[in-house]
């Protein structure tokens, strides 16, 4: 075979080796059609795997309420009021003005931070107390809706740290879960403005004979009150947070962390005095901030005071919502 025609041979065999406009065009558009079908197959592995994970937050956090109980006779207090940060030398109960999420640290492998500053007092308790309110931990968050880590701080809290000491933080840590405060939202207030106006009793603490919850301002609340029984009554769940304010801080229920004190921040309830407050899944609107709610798709999960964490639908009837909310009124529940 001459030159010329082992050239043209070459020459014809690599163009059939090539591919075509046409053909390169129908492959992409296959691998688009593939990476679509298997796109939603890896969002549900990933949304599967974040509800694990957020259940087994709640479960650890039930776990830990409970070892409080056991260990000290209640359930933690919520605190003295939304400007209160925790003291480190006054332990668990009334006379703790911080929250319930810092009371039950040591019972969730953090007693480190819960000693934080311990036996210190003046710029020492302060910068020690900063710290603290500055530290996110993975077990307040549901990954569905965002990571442990620091967010804005958009308002000027005073956070009453020590008599005559306050301080305000750009950062702080951030909780996804929230106590069960009652069935009818008794009140919010800012506490007193120094521990000496707290322990006097001068100071007009609300009356919260009426609350129904699990935790309140300086509550002593025993297993034994809880009358309506352990798998009837909430215990701590996934709190409502607008899409809009994830990040931001510009919730009135997210601009503070888990470990401050008595504030729709960490605690939630089934109603408020004038209508009802279902749970709700997250969306991009109007600030609920005293609802429970999630980012999950089928309902909020919720840690009853049973130990079980399950997943309440969004469409639970509010009376059956109020009803879980609410440890004593003697109600029938119905969940099936």
């Amino acid at each position: 075979m001459s030159g010329g025609c082992r050239l043209f041979t070459r020459w014809a065999l690599m163009r059939r080796r090539a591919f075509t406009l046409i053909e390169l065009l129908v492959v992409i558009a296959i691998i688009a059609v593939l990476i679509g079908l298997l796109m939603p197959a890896v969002q549900r592995v990933r949304e599967a795997a974040a509800r694990t994970q957020c259940r087994n937050h709640l479960k650890q956090l039930a776990l830990g309420l409970y070892h409080h109980h056991d260990t000290l006779g209640t359930f933690p207090s919520a605190g003295w009021g939304y400007t209160w940060a925790p003291h480190p030398d006054r332990g668990s109960g009334p006379s703790q003005p911080g929250g319930w999420g810092y009371a039950v640290l040591p019972f969730i492998e953090q007693d480190n931070l819960y000693r934080l500053g311990a036996g210190t007092s003046g710029a020492a308790l302060l910068a020690a107390n900063a710290c603290r309110l500055q530290t996110p931990l993975e077990i307040w968050h549901c990954p569905s809706r965002r990571s442990a880590q620091l967010y804005p701080v958009p308002r000027d809290f005073f956070y009453v740290m020590t008599p005559r000491l306050c301080a305000t933080l750009d950062f702080s840590a951030r909780t996804d879960y929230a106590i069960n405060g009652g069935e009818v939202l008794m009140g919010i207030g800012p506490g007193p403005s120094s521990l000496a106006e707290g322990d006097s009793g001068s100071y007009p603490f609300p009356d919260w004979t009426r609350a129904s919850g699990i935790a309140h301002t300086r509550s002593r609340l025993r297993i034994g009150m809880i009358t309506d029984g352990a798998s009837n009554t909430y215990l701590v769940g996934e709190k409502y947070l607008s899409r809009d304010y994830y990040d931001n801080g510009l919730s009135h229920g997210d601009d503070q962390g888990p470990y401050v004190s008595d504030d729709r921040d960490n605690i939630r309830w089934g109603a408020t005095r004038t209508g009802d407050l279902p749970p709700r899944r997250d969306e991009r609107g109007p600030d609920l901030n005293f609802s429970f709610g999630s980012a999950h798709q089928e309902g909020f999960h919720a840690a009853f005071v049973d130990g079980s964490v399950r997943t309440i639908t969004y469409g639970i009837a509010p009376v059956m919502h109020r009803r879980l909310c609410n440890r004593s009124d003697g109600q029938v529940v119905t969940l099936d």
